[in-house]
């Protein structure tokens, strides 16, 4: 009888969690609509007059072109400009800066794809993903192209700033070792040095134990629970490519269009195979998720260095408390209710009984405290299976002059996506943690002198 107890509540605790996304990717779809149709009438009924735009000489001589872009790299089921219509991801935060670029990467799309995704979205031409790991993963090897990059002077002389947000962060730090193994063919100068400095926030570095709640065997990180919150995300993945609706993907993409899952390649016994498991990329392995397992990310990070020429700055969120020794939520208003279950569940995180530990030394305790998506010990910085160089900060000022090759961390107050999506709902914090970053990157951040930024004298 309690056996069936148990089963009925995970059976609730799925309807209940499944409810809840869905609603909040409508809110998402719709509220981006309803800009884009705002946006759309005011230009048609509300056409300001032409002005003619007159460019001032800058007094320092310096061209914002000049700077080093930053650019921000979103997380799971994260888009970038020009998806989604109008609507930000980073919630605006890349108009703080004259040089932000937004890229839009594979949305549920592998950490090693999305890099590559990246790496051409900055140099220009088509995403090769590499022909070995295409016939590893049964996908194409090449994917969309790129008529002109985004910052093709891209080299050790012109290094980028990197943001990441959640599995971004991770992103990125697969690009920089690609950089240095000179994994991209037709770019034999490439190096570690292409890349200036990384910025986390949230980052998923060490994996989550929320990946076995939403649906992740814990025993290997690599199979699903029949029965799952990601079981179903996959029937709907699956379905959406299927159907191919040009507007549609044009408007949102989960970025398995190298998988050639169309129904106009596929067919209908082919969607048949894809729902079986037997095709496509959750047949596999080659999405985000098993990246973010504990076992997909020390696979991933065995492979991974911390350089020696690179700065490294993570903000690392968490949304519980400890009350006589026993870590809770910390308050209901401050956590999104996207999020509060997954708090909850987190905060009680037992490895199973019957499951090895994931490393030598592991603790439940450890894995406690998070912000809903991920645990906090995953996001300060790498640790597994060996710990990067780290250093605590307190107050920003006490990590100046900052030092290449070690990752300073800071532990902030705030679930998993205060920062992204909506800034109201983060409200001063949000300005102050962007705010950071960009001066971070603009003033303390370089290699051989302080760059001169616009408006402002030598």
């Amino acid at each position: 009888m309690l056996r069936w107890w148990i089963y009925a509540l995970q059976l609730a605790e799925l309807l209940v969690s499944s409810l809840v996304h869905v609603l909040y990717g409508l809110y998402i779809f719709s509220t981006a609509v309803a800009g884009d149709l705002s946006q759309a009438l005011t230009d048609r009924f509300f056409k300001p007059n032409a002005n003619i735009e007159v460019k001032s000489e800058d007094p320092s001589g310096t061209n914002v072109d000049d700077l080093p872009p930053i650019v921000l790299v979103h997380g799971i089921f994260g888009f970038g400009k020009g998806k989604l219509g109008g609507f930000s991801y980073f919630a605006g935060a890349e108009k703080k800066d004259e040089r932000v670029l937004v890229p839009d990467l594979g949305s549920l799309t592998g950490i090693y794809d999305r890099a590559r995704e990246l790496f051409y979205y900055l140099k220009g031409g088509q995403v090769d993903y590499g022909e070995e790991h295409s016939k590893a993963y049964g996908h194409s090897q090449f994917g969309r192209t790129y008529e002109q990059g985004n910052y093709p002077q891209w080299d050790e002389d012109h290094p980028i700033h990197f943001v990441g947000h959640s599995a971004g962060a991770q992103v990125v730090r697969v690009l920089q070792q690609m950089l240095a193994d000179k994994k991209f063919k037709g770019y034999e100068d490439t190096s570690e040095n292409w890349v200036l400095s990384i910025t986390s926030l949230s980052g998923a570095f060490n994996g989550t134990t929320r990946t076995y709640f939403d649906g992740m065997q814990p025993d290997d990180g690599k199979t699903m629970k029949p029965l799952s919150l990601l079981q179903l995300c996959r029937i709907g993945v699956i379905i959406y490519d299927w159907l191919d609706i040009p507007w549609l993907k044009d408007y949102y993409n989960f970025g398995f269009d190298h998988f050639n899952m169309s129904r106009k390649k596929l067919g209908a016994w082919g969607l048949v195979e894809c729902l079986l498991g037997n095709a496509g990329p959750f047949a596999t392995g080659d999405w985000i998720l098993t990246d973010l397992t504990i076992q997909g990310s020390m696979g991933m990070n065995s492979h991974l260095h911390t350089f020696p020429n690179t700065f490294y700055f993570s903000y690392a969120t968490k949304r519980t408390t400890k009350i006589l020794g026993v870590t809770v939520p910390s308050g209901i208003l401050g956590i999104h209710p996207l999020l509060f279950i997954r708090v909850l569940q987190m905060s009680q995180w037992r490895n199973p009984p019957d499951v090895p530990p994931p490393y030598k030394g592991y603790r439940d305790e450890d894995w406690q405290e998070n912000d809903g998506a991920l645990n906090t010990i995953s996001m300060t910085h790498p640790r597994l299976p060996i710990e990067h160089p780290s250093r605590l900060v307190v107050n920003d000022s006490d990590c100046l002059p900052l030092q290449p090759g070690i990752w300073y961390y800071k532990i902030v107050e705030a679930d998993h996506i205060l920062f992204i999506v909506n800034r109201e709902r983060a409200g001063v914090q949000f300005d102050l943690i962007y705010d950071s970053i960009f001066e971070r990157c603009r003033k303390h951040v370089f290699r051989k002198t302080p760059q001169t930024l616009p408006n402002q004298a030598p």
